[in-house]
């Protein structure tokens, strides 16, 4: 007798939901199957009407045309969503400040420019793992290591190596990613708490790149004094849009910035220009350090961002185990293809320390090559080609992590020098094979397949059968055209069991400076389905949140569907009435039983 796994059954009945929701909320993804999230993920319907409702009803001055005493809507705008998102990660305003910038890589020059002003230089410090945008920072710094493995950096940290220790009387700086952007290994988030015991605390800092993290993992930053001293990411790896990002600074630390030299307009109280150049800088740390005219419109657009994903999905927790549970079984499918001689058909490059399925160690990212059956490597820009032409997104060839590439592939920093001598160039296709090496012919570049809220199981169907049926022995590099690697979509009903939380989630929670469970029972308000339009909608019949019977029937089959679709050769146009938010379904404790496509909820619109 099969027996039943619940906690596999409720997984899989949150993703048939999210299956369903995303054809009324992300009406791009229609026939792509969409799986490079950590390059950006995508934004919902939603969030673009909620936007375009702002910008038509609001009226955005120039902040700084504004007094403290009367501040205009865009200064309001400003703070209120500073606010949200201190409040996002957990942190204390009276410990932590909000600097909004273009992205994290913004951010991370941002805090280079206060390390270039100390007279003495500085010392930099950057794992292996580290993107691009860090490992540029030793450019600017007075000495620099790269530190090539989690025991090289520790050792650091615990002093025990003399010959990895810099210059004692410069500031240094500790910079490393809390997620790797090349294969989603989680590297442990007690080093700055582990460094701030071993180093001068006054001398050394942290500086923590999140941005992969924070796009499916919730933070918490509650505990200052365990926290990185900064802290940089871009929103739209989280929300799709928009374009900006932000740099979390702990106060303790802004000290710093005094050391920065340059200032930008509204950054300034006063400045004299003639036979005495002088400048008093504002005294609030944001106010000293967002120079020029802030983005207005795209923190504008942060803050329905922040809002509308927390009324769709109810939190990140929820985000964060569905990416866990996807990604485990994305690895699981990959391992299982293998070619008819028994040499598996991926080569994965996973950390050894992490493991698909555990939240603590790994995220939703698995990075690869596709090997023929005789052993050789089909350049992943043929895979990512080959793929596109099936409407398969995936990334393909560099991936902005040159030192854990070059470590994962087995190639030498010469070897490296040489092939960029002979003509080989990260971003250029069909250079990706390296001749010459030691190892003889080998490649630079991977595939990355990486996973999102949005994400389902029929993606990662769609992917794996594109594989196996490309592949697979004597089709090595070149489609079947016989082959059909989309899965036929049925119509799906909204699952009978709805899950209502995350028991294997990671948090950042500084508190105890390592990585902790999150909650498994999520709290949700109800609130009215037009909440975030201010339009007004409600459903008549149906109490949904706190209020929801365990036996009450849920009719979402007759939710209208929107927006230009195209099925078979047929261009429909379809009216958007009113969406149903996923944070209905996680009221603690409740489940949605007994739905059926026959009854249906009504939806009645009010008001605009």
């Amino acid at each position: 007798m099969h027996t039943i796994n619940p906690e596999e059954d409720k997984r899989a009945s949150y993703d048939r939901l999210v299956e369903w929701f995303r054809e009324r909320e992300y009406p791009m993804l229609q026939g792509v199957t969409y799986l490079d999230h950590a390059g950006t993920t995508v934004p919902s319907r939603t969030l673009m009407n909620t936007f375009n409702h702002q910008m038509q009803s609001i009226l955005l001055c120039n902040p700084h045309s504004s007094s403290s005493s009367q501040p205009n809507a865009a200064q309001q705008i400003v703070e209120h969503t500073r606010s949200k998102v201190l409040n996002m990660f957990g942190a204390n305003p009276d410990h932590f400040d909000v600097v909004f910038v273009a992205n994290a890589t913004a951010g991370i020059k941002l805090v280079l420019e206060a390390f270039t002003g100390h007279k003495e230089g500085f010392n930099y410090y950057y794992h292996r793992d580290s993107h691009t945008s860090l490992v540029g920072a030793r450019e600017l710094a007075t000495w620099s290591r790269c530190l090539q493995s989690d025991e090289e950096a520790e050792t650091w940290m615990a002093q025990t190596d003399p010959n990895i220790t810099a210059h004692p009387d410069r500031p240094t700086l500790f910079a490393y990613p809390a997620q790797s952007n090349m294969n989603g290994r989680r590297l442990p988030l007690s080093w700055p708490t582990l460094l701030r015991c071993t180093h001068d605390k006054h001398k050394t800092f942290t500086l923590l790149d999140i941005a992969a993290l924070a796009s499916t993992t919730p933070i918490n930053l509650r505990n200052h004094s365990t926290a990185p001293d900064f802290l940089v990411l871009s929103f739209y790896k989280i929300f799709g849009f928009p374009n900006l990002g932000a740099l979390i600074i702990r106060k303790s630390a802004s000290h710093v910035f005094e050391h920065r030299k340059y200032f930008g307009g509204g950054t300034t109280d006063m400045i004299t220009c003639t036979s005495h150049p002088w400048v008093a800088r504002k005294e609030a740390l944001r106010d000293r350090l967002e120079d020029g005219t802030g983005a207005i419109h795209s923190i504008l657009a942060l803050s329905c961002a922040i809002d509308t994903h927390t009324h769709l999905f109810g939190s990140l927790e929820n985000v964060a185990g569905h990416t866990t549970w996807l990604s485990k079984r994305l690895y699981e499918s990959l391992m299982a293809l293998r070619h008819e001689n028994g040499r598996p058909l991926c080569n994965i490059y996973k950390d050894p320390t992490s493991t698909y399925g555990e939240s603590r160690t790994q995220g939703a990212t698995v990075v690869f090559n596709v090997v023929n059956s005789d052993g050789t490597i089909v350049p992943s820009t043929r895979v990512g080609d080959l793929a596109r032409r099936k409407n398969i997104l995936v990334r393909a060839g560099g991936l902005c992590n040159p030192a854990g590439m070059a470590q994962a592939l087995g190639i030498s920093d010469q070897e490296l020098q040489n092939a960029y001598k002979n003509g080989f160039r990260c971003h250029l296709q069909n250079t990706e094979v390296l001749s010459g090496t030691g190892n003889g012919n080998t490649t630079f570049g991977m595939v990355r397949v990486s996973l999102g809220a949005v994400s389902t199981t029929t993606d990662v169907e769609v992917f794996v059968r594109f594989l196996r049926d490309t592949f697979l022995d004597g089709n090595d590099g070149w489609v079947k055209e016989e082959a059909s690697v989309g899965i036929e979509k049925q119509e799906q009903s909204p699952p009978h069991e709805l899950w209502a939380g995350s028991p294997d989630t990671t948090v950042m929670d500084t508190n105890e400076s390592v990585v902790g469970e999150g909650d498994s029972e999520g709290k949700v308000s109800s609130v009215s389905l037009g909440d975030m339009l201010g339009r007004g909608y409600e459903a008549e019949g149906a109490r949904f949140a706190d209020g929801l019977e365990r036996k009450e029937t849920a009719d979402i089959s007759a939710l209208p569907e929107f927006g230009n679709r195209r099925d078979g050769r047929q261009e429909t146009r379809r009216r958007w009435e009113g969406w149903l938010p996923l944070r209905h379904f996680f009221a603690r404790g409740r489940s949605v039983r007994g739905v059926k496509k026959e009854k249906r909820v009504r939806i009645k619109k009010e008001s605009f």
